[in-house]
């Protein structure tokens, strides 16, 4: 789910990258459009409102001015002035005739004209001089021509331009000026300048003065400044520049027969600001997104790996000891998988099955092995001691030696059971001892300090005989005639272990020799049954395990001590079969464990 969820996650990224990209080309292409088409309206009623001025300067020329004489038809002209006035007295300020001195021949509203404005001097008057052939439109200025009553200043765009005078039947050339009223042309810029997005628009000539700006004071007081000038250059399109640190788009638009530049600015902060709504639906469109992604990648990782897991727990319950049917099912892999695992487990449980039964075949063959080497001498010597006895009409000694005898080869013998109990193992080492006494006619002693808990504890069969054997021939019997020779059998419980030692007080055995005791199976017994301690320590860690077996430790002229270790498990029909079928020394840890922690509970 992790990997799906950084994969979908990356994906999502790179789409909202993509999108957002995508949306913000999109954002500006529409902005700039909208922009043009804007600029293109306005500039549409701005040519509409000059061209109607123009046609008040036409109409005021032809159809007042040029057809009538100032010296004797002064009150046509001014009446004819006052018509046009009135007829358009909302976009005009004021309409006015001067002759080549800058003399006033006509004006319409009725004004005095100021003292002296020496109108030859001003702009718009000059302008109209140098170009005859030519109108002209000013930039925005105070009008400062007239008186008026209520002495209030008024912004005005002048319209000027060269016309011919008659008066007293001679023609003059004069300039005509029409005072256009600028809080129109201000109207019309206001009303498109309303964005808070930190776009804007503003108007200047062919010569980058500017006629219209929302910061005009500004601009004109030095505190803030435009890159009119550099607009004014432009030809009408699209532009991208940077002034005072700040790139930003620029659309110019040219107003026909003033060469007048309508200048739109779209600063890339406002691409930004328009793309806050995009962003927040990006935003939401890939939460959705996500959401819907998890949950998807949870149902597909659930399917994918609720079929690993129930086979992992299966596996996890076999290795615990259980046997459960091992999960098949998920995808095609992972059945196939269950199928290899179930036939793995099959076939390591037939091979366990299959050690089990080779191991129980080799004891039995141990045994037997082991069995098969009783010195055939030791039952000839008996039986020869028995007839010595019965012709010596020992009767009672006879019949002693023939019990014995007869215990010796029952408990040898078992039934075939490789598993016997301690006290069993003990009544055998009795009688062996008992037989080898008359047969050595006392010449050591014996002695069995036996703890009578021990005798309830499971061993393996026969394992003190050939200890005690090698302790009559190696130890005793090599003694001088006048020591006498001690062998004691111990039995004891330690630590949920028990203890069988055989000590005796012999000759002792060579430090170098006392390690090949256990390891050196080929070496050449000079008396006895030749059954090696290798074979009795190999049978019992077979059983048990390897931390189980024969220890020996020994001393020249002081004797030899060979103890056996085994757990404490209770003879019981159960635990001997166990034992016999090898289960337990294929968990031993475990169930020895177990077993420790039964006893304890049954003695208690």
């Amino acid at each position: 789910m992790v990997a799906f969820s950084v994969i979908s996650v990356s994906i999502m990224l790179i789409i909202g990258v993509v999108l957002y990209a995508r949306f913000s080309d999109i954002s500006r292409e529409e902005m700039i459009r909208s922009t043009q088409k804007l600029m293109e309206q306005t500039g549409e009623n701005l040519e509409d409102y000059l061209i109607s001025m123009r046609q008040i300067s036409d109409a005021a020329y032809y159809n007042v001015i040029k057809e009538s004489d100032f010296s004797s038809q002064e009150n046509d002209i001014q009446k004819g002035l006052n018509l046009l006035y009135e007829a358009n007295k909302d976009n005009l300020r004021s309409i006015a005739v001067y002759n080549n001195y800058g003399s006033l021949m006509a004006a319409e509203p009725v004004a005095s004209q100021k003292e002296d404005p020496d109108v030859t001097r001003q702009g718009w008057y000059v302008q109209a001089m140098d170009e005859m052939e030519n109108m002209h439109f000013s930039t925005p200025h105070i009008q400062n021509l007239f008186n008026d009553g209520t002495f209030r200043y008024y912004w005005v765009i002048s319209l000027s331009r060269v016309v011919e005078l008659t008066d007293g039947g001679d023609s003059k050339l004069g300039v005509l000026l029409v005072d256009m009223d600028y809080s129109s042309i201000s109207r019309m810029m206001k009303q498109i300048n309303t964005a808070n997005t930190g776009q804007y628009y503003y108007l200047c000539d062919s010569d980058g003065e500017i006629i219209y700006h929302q910061q005009q004071i500004q601009i004109s007081d030095g505190i803030l400044s435009e890159n009119s000038k550099t607009a004014a250059s432009y030809k009408d399109g699209v532009y991208d520049e940077t002034f005072e640190g700040e790139k930003r788009k620029v659309l110019v638009n040219t107003i026909s027969y003033t060469g007048w530049k309508l200048v739109g600015v779209i600063p890339y902060s406002s691409f930004t600001h328009g793309m806050i709504n995009i962003r927040y639906f990006i935003f939401l469109l890939m939460l959705l997104m996500g959401m819907m992604l998890v949950i998807i990648n949870r149902v597909i990782a659930v399917r994918i790996s609720r079929p690993i897991l129930l086979l992992n727990d299966s596996v996890r319950e076999y290795e615990a000891g259980k046997k459960p049917e091992i999960y098949i099912g998920g995808s095609q892999e992972i059945r196939h998988l269950g199928y290899s695992i179930q036939r793995s487990y099959e076939r390591i449980e037939s091979l366990m099955k299959k050690i089990v039964w080779e191991q129980n075949e080799r004891r039995r063959s141990e045994l037997d092995a082991l069995q098969s080497q009783i010195n055939p001498h030791f039952l000839y010597n008996a039986l020869d001691s028995i007839t010595w006895m019965i012709e010596a009409e020992r009767n009672d000694d006879a019949a002693y030696m023939i019990t014995e005898l007869a215990k010796f080869f029952r408990i040898s013998l078992s039934k075939g059971r490789t598993i016997i109990s301690v006290k069993d193992e003990l009544q055998h080492a009795k009688s062996y001892m008992n037989i080898q006494k008359i047969r050595c006619k006392n010449t050591f002693s014996v002695e069995f300090e036996i703890d009578p808990e021990v005798e309830t504890y499971c061993s393996v069969k026969l394992i003190l005989q050939p200890i005690l054997e090698n302790a009559i021939n190696y130890g005793v019997s090599s003694m001088d005639d006048d020591d006498c020779g001690e062998i004691r059998i111990i039995a004891r419980q330690e630590e949920g272990n028990i203890f069988l030692e055989v000590k005796d007080n012999g000759i002792g055995i060579p430090e170098d020799e006392v390690d090949l005791l256990l390891t050196d199976n080929t070496r050449v017994h000079k008396h006895g049954s030749g059954v090696g301690l290798v074979n009795v320590n190999n049978r019992i860690q077979i059983v048990f395990g390897k931390e189980y077996g024969i220890h020996i430790e020994s001393e020249l002229d002081e004797g030899t001590l060979v103890s056996i270790r085994m757990p404490a498990i209770l003879y019981t029909e159960e635990n001997r079969k166990l034992l016999e079928k090898g289960y337990y020394s294929l968990n031993r840890k475990k169930i020895i464990d177990e077993k420790r922690r039964e006893n304890k509970n049954e003695q208690q």
